[in-house]
């Protein structure tokens, strides 16, 4: 193969590895976008970075011997805190500061900053889901079916009219970037929890997602366009390619 004809195919190559991270770049602000309304959400953040690959027998000025790549590095979450707007519902809990909720999956214990909670028929504190709110002790948050009032303090102490019911803890990890999300507003943790020492839930409210869907729009109509006039190249690079061929093709003394 020809220098040249190196040089034109690896073009491709790192075109290639362009369209590649930005199409990922589209799912994760698209995601973000569909869950600007979701609770608890966090939004996700891509982090890219270059990959330079040293040539072999290519002579020239020094950068001319590295080929710049691009890759995916990682998603990670952004935990800056949504806004909280107030309900007025007595099962909706907002976590002001550090912390997740904990409930209980069929998949075992999930972590959400998701305090849209109801009560079910027999007591039970559940989430939009089903899943059951889990107090510091392990166990199903269940209010006594006969019981009318609830008050949560910022402390986690749930009472109602006949007295204590359960106490809640937030509970954290040492590297939130280790939780895996799990749908729109559930974390699976992958590295043991801790309680959080100083908590605070307010009762009554709930934590907005802190997505800002005006900013994820002219990002992403930014990425879509990167996206375009990248395959654009790797389709005018593909014509090229092809027309260099069918002229030795034709004419084997070129």
């Amino acid at each position: 193969m020809s220098f040249r004809s190196r040089i034109l195919e690896n073009t491709t190559y790192i075109a290639l590895s362009r369209v590649d991270v930005l199409s990922r770049a589209l799912e994760v602000t698209a995601n973000n976008l569909a869950n600007a309304n979701t609770d608890g959400f966090k939004a996700s953040k891509e982090l890219f970075s270059d990959y330079l690959v040293q040539q072999k027998d290519v002579h020239g000025l020094p950068g001319d011997k590295e080929e710049v790549y691009t890759q995916d590095r990682s998603t990670y979450q952004d935990r800056l805190q949504g806004a909280l707007r107030q309900t007025g519902n007595l099962t909706d809990f907002a976590i002001n500061g550090e912390g997740y909720f904990a409930v209980r999956t069929t998949q075992g214990v999930r972590l959400t900053r998701n305090g849209e909670f109801n009560r079910r028929a027999d007591g039970t504190i559940v989430d939009g889901s089903g899943n059951p709110l889990i107090d510091r002790n392990g166990n199903n948050v269940v209010i006594p079916p006969r019981d009318h009032t609830l008050s949560v303090a910022s402390d986690g102490t749930m009472s109602t009219e006949t007295g204590r019911v359960a106490t809640l803890d937030l509970v954290t990890v040492d590297n939130p970037n280790t939780l895996v999300p799990e749908g729109g507003y559930l974390l699976r943790p992958t590295t043991p929890t801790r309680n959080v020492a100083n908590k605070e839930i307010r009762q009554g409210m709930l934590e907005s997602s802190n997505v800002n869907a005006v900013s994820e729009t002219t990002e992403m109509v930014e990425i879509q366009r990167d996206y375009d006039l990248t395959f654009q190249l790797i389709q005018t690079e593909s014509t090229r390619q092809s027309n260099a061929i069918d002229k030795i093709t034709a004419d084997p003394t070129t």
